[in-house]
């Protein structure tokens, strides 16, 4: 039952946050990204719990893509906002 549930979160969230993403104007996008860092910080946080957990090999490798994922969220978000910095700063 467990795998079950987690499955039926795992596709409500993708769904969820494909249609917040897609809603979003291009204008908010950037500030919203810059803001949602502290967002994916935590995620890393917890995608390294799942993976360190003892659960077995399967829940290792998927706590292992996650960290992965996260940190690409994370990396992407902090260039995207160094580059909405720069185009504020004098020449």
């Amino acid at each position: 039952m467990g795998l079950l549930t987690g499955l039926t979160v795992f596709v409500l969230a993708i769904f969820v946050g494909f249609e917040i993403i897609t809603k979003i104007p291009p204008t908010l996008h950037t500030p919203l990204m810059s803001g949602s860092n502290a967002i994916s910080g935590i995620t890393v946080v917890g995608a390294i719990l799942a993976a360190g957990a003892d659960h077995g090999w399967f829940a290792c490798l998927l706590g292992m893509i996650a960290v992965a994922l996260a940190m690409i969220n994370v990396v992407g978000g902090f260039l995207v906002t160094n580059r909405m910095l720069e185009m504020f700063r004098r020449k």
